[in-house]
């Protein structure tokens, strides 16, 4: 058998411990998300009340309302780079990330950054469906206050009010994922404009309310040196946030219609989506300092205070519309595709999101939450994890492979395979990795780095491509082979 007959053997059979319906490439014809379907990504995300209590912090450091704006401007042309670059591999491949990592890392070794990704997200899963649920806690005792006992009893740290609403939550979201990719950009596209309806009508009724006028800072603003310093940690923040979705965010486009999409989508989604929700940050925060000189926490704050019972059930609606998308997004598709990824044989998207949805409930999230610790050294430790894997994999991807990728062997366990490097493990990418995250990691968390914490996404990122370009072969003969022979149709 010739070397040609071999390769086309190996292209037609890949392994089934690699790949499944869910792992397998999309077909190019036939894929839907359209530029809308992108920007609903960053309409929803982009919005969500985590965020908007990061953004309102910055006021409460001393940033001004221009130092605000320039923080996401210059946050948001990183991202937008970014996120672009990541977006254009998944419409290439036509994969998720737990096979797109395969290309770097080996067909096994993708596993280490599919698990650190997914680990995080289930983490979150569990977080932001606790944050939904408080709001929802808060609507029906406004409008039902017999239930108000509910609260006063407890079960595993939470109490029985809680338990219900959570629990709530928690099976519309597995409900939602037990259909597919095609509903949730489908409830994307529902909750992108109530979203954004929502929270500008949120600000207009602030501003009126502070007669039209705004305070333009706190009483002790940051000034000179001091605040310039406070925006690049705060645009650095802000791109750290969106570490986990650089990594996956192919899960989304590896079903986009073409890269112009996805430019469009991102272009509209992110710096322009950026801004407006920095203007609407600019608006709560200034307008309720110039109606009683407090510093809200989050917009939770402001929509506890509308009087009329009827806008205060529509506002907190949204909230939630709002925390399920993100969720769906950020913290549900992710570990989905993960466990996918390590039991093809007996996990498919359904199975695997149900299966993700319990570890996210038995981990007692809102425990989590509550305790500094957990958030800021076991997830901030994650999340630090995330920017040299970035860097390995966008090095790999551009600099040396030229975007270069033979999908089919992405799925095949064949030694000869491009990707099986040594037994299935790429040891240059592994050794780039490590330093570049213990060093990651120490400056995240260690007090005495503290002025550069903020910056321990981009030290890793940066540390992981230059370590992992040095060490590899800076001509890698890579073919470039599309998968189209085993591709399946796009949701």
């Amino acid at each position: 058998m010739t070397a040609e007959d071999r390769r086309s053997d190996v292209e037609c059979a890949p392994s089934d411990r690699l790949y499944s319906y869910d792992l397998a490439p999309t077909k190019k014809d036939g894929r839907r998300w359209g530029a809308y379907n992108v920007f609903t990504l960053w309409a929803n995300d982009v919005h969500s009340l985590g965020n908007y209590a990061f953004a309102i912090g910055l006021f409460a450091l001393g940033l001004n309302v221009w130092g605000i704006l320039a923080a996401f401007a210059l946050a948001s042309v990183l991202l937008f780079l970014l996120l672009t670059l990541s977006g254009y591999m998944g419409h290439k491949a036509g994969v998720p990330f737990p096979v797109m990592s395969r290309i770097a890392f080996g067909t096994k070794g993708a596993q280490l950054p599919a698990a650190v990704r997914g680990i995080v997200a289930i983490a979150w899963f569990g977080i932001q469906t606790y944050l939904a649920s408080a709001v929802l806690n808060t609507l029906l005792v406004a409008m039902f206050p017999a239930l108000a006992p509910l609260r006063d009893r407890e079960v595993l740290g939470l109490s029985l009010l809680g338990w219900i609403t959570f629990l709530a939550l928690w099976a519309v979201q597995v409900l939602i994922v037990s259909y597919g990719m095609h509903v949730i950009r489908r409830y994307m596209a529902i909750a992108a404009p109530t979203t954004l309806i929502t929270m500008c009508g949120l600000a207009i009724w602030m501003f009126a309310r502070a007669d039209f006028s705004l305070s333009l800072s706190t009483a002790q603003p940051l000034t000179g040196g001091a605040m310039w310093l406070q925006v690049l940690e705060g645009a650095a923040l802000w791109v750290v946030i969106y570490g986990t979705f650089v990594l996956n965010f192919c899960d989304f486009t590896r079903s986009a219609k073409s890269r112009r999409s996805i430019v469009r989508g991102n272009l509209v989604g992110i710096p322009v989506n950026m801004l407006f929700f920095a203007a609407i940050v600019v608006v709560l925060s200034g307008a309720q300092f110039k109606l009683d000189g407090r510093v809200i926490t989050s917009p939770t704050d402001i929509v506890q205070t509308i009087p009329n019972m009827v806008l205060l059930a529509v506002a907190s609606v949204a909230l939630i519309i709002l925390t399920i998308a993100v969720n769906l997004l950020a913290n549900f598709v992710a570990p989905i595709y993960v466990l996918v990824n390590l039991f093809p044989r007996y996990l498919n998207f359904r199975r695997a999101g149900l299966v993700s949805a319990i570890i996210g409930l038995v981990i007692l999230p809102w425990n989590l939450y509550d305790s500094p610790v957990v958030v800021n050294y076991f997830l901030g430790g994650l999340g630090a994890l995330l920017g040299p894997l970035f860097g390995v994999i966008m090095a790999d991807y551009w600099l040396l492979r030229r975007t270069r990728v033979n999908v089919p062997d992405l799925y095949t366990e064949d030694a000869g395979g491009e990707y099986h490097y040594r037994r299935g493990y790429n040891p240059k990418a592994v050794w780039a990795f490590l330093p570049a995250a213990a060093i990651a990691v120490v400056v995240a968390l260690v007090p005495a780095f503290g002025a550069a914490s903020g910056f321990s996404w981009f030290i890793g990122a940066a540390l992981g491509a230059i370590i992992y370009a040095v060490i590899s072969d800076r001509h890698l003969d890579g073919q470039d082979v599309d998968g189209e022979a085993i591709a399946v149709a796009a949701e």
